[in-house]
């Protein structure tokens, strides 16, 4: 792995797959500003998350199972030890990380991942699993166990596996449906679900489902086909997410307490094989997503836009796209969708994107493997 910072980026996008946009140059054009792409890191695999340090240092997860740091803008030589047993096998690996709202005093870091079974654990195969650790010099100290979705599964497919604080403490996390789409709607199961815990992973006792009979308490939506992206609105402090649709149907959602999102009951999409598993885009009692994507982008990473460097960008949302290796800026007018733009086209596989503490936008891409920052022209 390189670190570096310059804008000479076409010669070595070519060289690295041939992306088409860096070849005319390093200034990007979009409708509402123009900006410079900054190559910040390359030569990795399938980097799968980023978070900051208070100090501005970099912490970024590969799915293959190592976790990296990035000090005073140098990577260190080796990956940080300590990261638990992962199943990197299909879809599954090292996938999310995130800071405590207030890891400045008690220093606790969350990660996710593909989970092999363990002894006493219900069915084969893995499930997505969340711990929270804290770093000790280049090595993670202090594990401990904060939820695992249930049971086991041997499908290689649809982890889920993102994690977000809201302003009042609770941990966000999503649990894909792992392929067995059938189950998303019975709540005894984790399958395709949104998960609302303390920081610790005690179950909160306002929780949508904790009094119904049979249904796993940690729920609080359900319904969900395969989300990969969350970030919580900067004005409203809502949770949105969006997720993978099949063949199309791809949504974005406000992620609320006890709300049915419908997979596979309604949707936008087909089967990939171009064969109509529903014929219903709604009914009652399931939520209409804010807006959708046919075909699919495959979206990945999500990010609400904060940073006053992006002038108009601001309080917009950056979704990443894997089927179409671009950004795509969704603007909003409140809960509406008034434009998308797409930007960056064959930038990459985008699978995070993360505003920094310097006020940048970071890019998280495989094929070929770096992370990029957003620099605005007039910087």
């Amino acid at each position: 792995m390189t670190v570096i910072r310059t804008y000479f980026l076409a010669a070595l996008m070519l060289l690295a797959g041939g992306a088409l946009w860096a070849q005319t140059g390093p200034l990007v054009e979009t409708q509402q500003l123009n900006f410079r792409v900054d190559t910040f890191l390359t030569d990795l695999e399938v980097p799968w998350a980023m978070a900051f340090l208070p100090n501005g240092d970099m912490l970024f997860t590969e799915r293959g199972g190592d976790l990296h740091i990035v000090r005073d803008g140098k990577l260190h030589p080796t990956p940080i030890a300590g990261v638990p047993p992962v199943l990197a096998r299909g879809q599954g690996g090292l996938l999310d990380i995130e800071l405590h709202p207030d890891y400045a005093e008690n220093g606790w870091i969350y990660l996710s991942f593909a989970s092999p079974a363990k002894e006493g654990e219900e069915g084969d195969g893995a499930n997505t699993e969340f711990i929270r650790v804290r770093l000790e010099g280049n090595r993670l100290v202090d594990h401990e166990h904060i939820f695992k979705a249930s049971p086991n599964y041997k499908t290689r497919h649809h982890y889920g596996g993102r994690m977000e604080f809201d302003g009042e403490g609770y941990l966000y996390l999503t649990v894909g449906d792992r392929g067995g789409r059938d189950e998303v709607q019975d709540l005894s199961n984790h399958r395709g679900k949104v998960m609302r815990l303390h920081d610790d992973g005690r179950v909160p006792e306002d929780n949508p489902f904790l009094d119904v009979e049979g249904a796993q308490p940690e729920i609080f939506s359900y319904g969900h086909r395969n989300p990969q992206g969350m970030d919580i609105h900067p004005e409203t402090g809502e949770v949105w997410a969006h997720e993978h649709g099949p063949k199309g149907g791809d949504e974005l959602n406000i992620v609320r307490a006890g709300n049915n999102y419908g997979w596979p009951e309604i949707s936008y999409g087909i089967n990939y094989d171009g064969t109509i598993f529903t014929e219903d885009t709604a009914r009652e009692g399931m939520e209409q997503p804010i807006t959708y994507w046919v075909p699919s982008i495959a979206p990945c990473g999500m990010s609400f836009v904060n940073s006053r460097k992006y002038g108009e960008w601001e309080g917009d949302i950056l979704v990443g796209s894997l089927a179409f290796r671009y950004l795509v800026r969704v603007e909003l007018d409140g809960n509406t969708v008034t434009k998308k733009e797409v930007m960056l086209e064959n930038l990459g596989r985008v699978r995070a994107i993360e505003e920094g503490p310097d006020g940048y936008i970071y890019v998280a891409v495989e094929g070929p493997g770096m992370i990029v920052r957003l620099i605005p022209e007039e910087e």
